[in-house]
């Protein structure tokens, strides 16, 4: 079974929905898994140097209030998961380009789990501006990646435009936010969707196939 993984790594909700995912994967471990992350970028028009993220909030749910009122229910949400959201530490809101060239590259290499969710601590817990090349180097590092050859990877182009049409093709195919799962490349999950609903998808495919593979 393969699972891919449509997500923006400043997207809290994509990393609510991995902890549920793998809660139910817990629950219904499932033999010879593949998960792919996938590019997705909540902004696609943000600057490469990023926005002030206050300012950027503000004018995203029209003010200041409104932008607290909603990170605050997602704390909440997120905290039921075993989250610390520390949405007060996080200073710029980034462009996410690059933070994307990285967990292609990782996917390379074997190693995108454990740089998404590098990426995800980086940004929600320790407040560090995901597009900044330093902090991208020291999340590929603490997952076992190269830090020159990350270094050199990211001070190129390579890849850029692959992950911009990436992007472009997931909204193409109709995904119009994250986190967006797709499992076997015809099954859809939108939004971080409760561990339960995970198992039941994972035993209905699953018996599906069976009884496929049996007519």
């Amino acid at each position: 079974m393969h699972i891919d993984i449509y997500s923006d790594p400043v997207c809290p909700w994509c990393l609510i929905g991995k902890r549920r995912l793998e809660k139910a994967l817990e629950t219904r471990p499932v033999d010879g898994l593949t998960v792919k992350w996938r590019p997705f970028q909540l902004h696609p028009h943000m600057p490469a140097e990023g926005a002030d993220r206050a300012e950027f909030t503000a004018a995203k749910f029209g003010s200041a209030e409104r932008a607290a009122e909603t990170y605050e229910r997602v704390k909440v949400v997120g905290a039921d998961e075993g989250l610390d959201f520390r949405f007060d530490k996080i200073k710029r809101s980034p462009n996410t380009v690059d933070a994307h060239r990285l967990l292609h590259y990782a996917d390379k290499h074997d190693n995108q789990d454990a740089v998404s969710e590098g990426l995800f601590v980086d940004f929600f817990f320790d407040g560090h501006d995901v597009s900044d090349l330093d902090v991208l180097v020291d999340t590929a590092t603490e997952a076992g990646l190269d830090a020159d050859a990350v270094r050199a990877y990211l001070e190129s182009d390579e890849d850029r435009e692959l992950v911009q049409n990436a992007d472009e093709e997931a909204r193409a195919l109709g995904i119009q936010g994250v986190p967006f799962f797709v499992i076997n490349q015809k099954y859809a999950l939108s939004g971080a969707q409760p561990p339960e609903m995970f198992v039941k998808a994972l035993e209905d495919i699953e018996a599906e196939e069976v009884a496929g593979a049996d007519a």
